[in-house]
């Protein structure tokens, strides 16, 4: 049985946490990447707090659902990065311009002043 400190494994969990998000642009829940490499559900949870305890992703307090991988956000957000035929989420204006670059790929992206409620779009291109 693997473990958390198997950080061979760990690694190779974050990576397939930040494919799904650029294929779904969803995070995938813990019963799904435990199916995916074919552990236990508490074992991919263990995986998961070890992640979110070194700040490779963080989790939704006192749960096992991933609230981000930066820059993806698995919440709804005022900031928008539609990009490859997909919307995506970004955890800030920052992490908005991280999206295209991760993916590297063009993007649009959309976002909201807090404040005023003005939109903004910026455009990524080559």
């Amino acid at each position: 049985m693997q473990t958390a400190s198997d950080t061979s494994l760990l690694w190779q969990v974050r990576h397939f946490v930040y494919t799904h998000f650029a294929d779904t642009t969803l995070a995938p829940a813990v019963e799904v990447t435990g199916a995916h490499f074919q552990i236990s559900t508490e074992e991919a949870g263990e995986y998961y707090r070890e992640l979110h305890e070194r700040h490779a992703l963080f989790l939704e307090r006192d749960t096992l659902m991933i609230r981000m991988a930066n820059p993806f956000s698995a919440i709804s957000t005022n900031f928008r990065v539609h990009a490859k035929g997909k919307t995506y989420f970004a955890n800030c204006a920052w992490d908005m311009l991280g999206i295209p670059a991760a993916l590297h790929c063009d993007a649009v992206m959309e976002a909201s002043f807090t404040e005023s409620g003005e939109a903004v779009r910026l455009e990524v291109q080559n």
